[in-house]
């Protein structure tokens, strides 16, 4: 297995910005001590090319788990192996951002799925034409499992850091009802015009949303994370905001339980049971 840290300078100091390996390792001994990852399927074939874990029985579900800046979906497909024999009916994708300048990184190129110019307020001076260039890929994908037959009441989207920020943002301006929504240690983008993007009888109003952050966290602070939940909450949507204590920019064995369980009741396996009709 291999785990992508990213520790170049960015800006003025060196961030991390996705979890940090030792942290990740706990989770996953914590789990599943020999876990090895397997890339099953590949959605296409240029560096975009989503990895996909296909549903070990009948595949009645999806879930749709969007990485962070500079890592890849190979950083997250753990979670697939990690929930093996819990997720039966259920596939896994882990997209890939394409690599972009990235204004904080010095203008180098790096996975993202959209620019950051600043981090000392990473909600200022958004790259809208990246954010919503992101969002149609994000819709494409929650598309293309409707397209194979997946109602879209049994996908789930989230995501961490950048990956959380997408989730959030294409998930409440989804034009389909979506089994759930999830967000680690991320926060809300274009807030000034995200009210006005959603649809005027949004399906997903219902739709819980899982929030997790850490309040330790150097680069997503845990004030916007607190903060977007309240905004989500002020608009009407239900969400679930976990604090972690002394957590950094990272994912935690409590918040992956947390998370698991979540998942676990927005998509139940199904069994014999037939899928739901489409509305």
């Amino acid at each position: 297995m291999r785990l992508l840290v990213v520790h170049e300078k960015l800006g003025r100091s060196v961030a991390p910005l996705v979890p940090a390996r030792h942290q990740l390792e706990s989770v996953l001994e914590q789990h599943h001590p020999r876990y090895t990852t397997k890339v099953i399927f590949i959605i296409a074939v240029d560096k975009m090319a989503a990895i996909v874990l296909p549903a070990a029985r009948r595949h009645t579900s999806t879930v749709i788990v969007m990485h962070g800046l500079g890592d890849s979906g190979h950083g997250w497909s753990f979670l697939a192996d990690m929930w093996k024999g819990k997720f039966e009916e259920t596939s896994f994708i882990f997209p890939n951002a394409p690599e972009i300048p990235i204004s904080v990184n010095m203008g180098m190129k790096m996975p993202g799925w959209y620019n950051i110019m600043s981090f000392d307020d990473i909600q200022q001076h958004e790259d809208e034409a990246g954010i919503t260039r992101s969002q149609a890929y994000v819709h494409s994908l929650i598309a293309k499992e409707i397209e194979k037959g997946i109602p879209s009441e049994r996908i789930v989207l989230g995501g961490f850091s950048q990956g959380g920020a997408m989730s959030l943002m294409s998930g409440v301006t989804a034009p389909t009802r979506l089994g759930g929504i999830f967000g680690l240690s991320c926060y809300l983008l274009l807030r000034g015009k995200l009210r006005d993007m959603v649809p005027s009888e949004s399906p997903n109003k219902q739709t819980p949303i899982f929030m997790g952050h850490g309040d330790a966290d150097p680069v997503v602070r845990y004030e916007w994370g607190q903060s977007t939940a309240k905004v989500l909450q002020e608009w009407g949507w239900n969400v679930d905001f976990k604090t972690y204590k002394g957590l950094p920019h990272s994912a935690a064995p409590q918040e992956i339980n947390d998370l698991e369980r979540y998942i676990k009741e927005r998509i139940p396996d199904l069994g014999d049971k037939p899928l739901p009709s489409k509305a």
